[in-house]
């Protein structure tokens, strides 16, 4: 289909919060789906919200498809996130524990931070198709949800830093390390 323009911090569009699908399996999702794959394969995401494409919907995607066995070259170390189409989802955290860990993000180019988040997470929503989706995860996979589902309610991930001195470029907190987070 096309890569897009992912938006960067600072336009209005990545603050709103994003209206619900209200249909399913429709010509246009598909093809902001499609978009969506594109883009974040491009960028080499973890995953893209339809906010940072400029369509205010609560549409995300994150993961890898099976048929991909690279690694992520944005987070080399991290385990394997399955491939998921996530629409109008609800975030309920398993339990208080939180742990802090180093995010980067396709609308903040070139920095990353630590950033708080729920270890253990229960996501509910849809795919494309309007099938349910019904998931506990941990670790990656719960930060990455709660990454991409924070956009569809206008937080970008330092609005969550609690320390400044934790934000910052990608090559100077990590100079040793081929992080491609341009």
């Amino acid at each position: 289909m096309a890569i897009r323009t992912v938006l960067r911090m600072g336009d209005p569009v990545l603050l709103q919060k994003a209206l619900p699908v209200e249909r399913f399996d429709t010509p246009a999702l598909h093809t902001l789906i499609h978009d969506l794959e594109d883009t974040m394969q491009r960028m080499n995401g973890a995953g893209i919200a339809a906010p940072q494409i400029g369509e205010s919907v609560r549409v995300v995607i994150f993961g890898q498809k099976e048929s991909d066995d690279r690694q992520n070259p944005r987070y080399p170390d991290a385990d394997a996130v399955p491939y998921t189409v996530l629409i109008n989802p609800t975030l309920n955290p398993v339990s208080d524990v939180q742990e802090d860990g180093w995010e980067g993000c396709l609308s903040v180019p070139g920095m990353r931070g630590i950033v708080p988040r729920y270890t253990r997470l229960h996501y509910t929503g849809y795919d494309q198709y309007g099938n349910k989706i019904d998931r506990l995860v941990s670790g990656f996979h719960a930060r990455v949800v709660q990454h991409e589902c924070d956009h569809l309610d206008g937080i970008l991930y330092p609005m969550r830093i609690k320390d400044l001195k934790d934000f910052g470029y990608t090559n100077v907190f990590f100079p040793n390390q081929d992080i491609q987070d341009d």
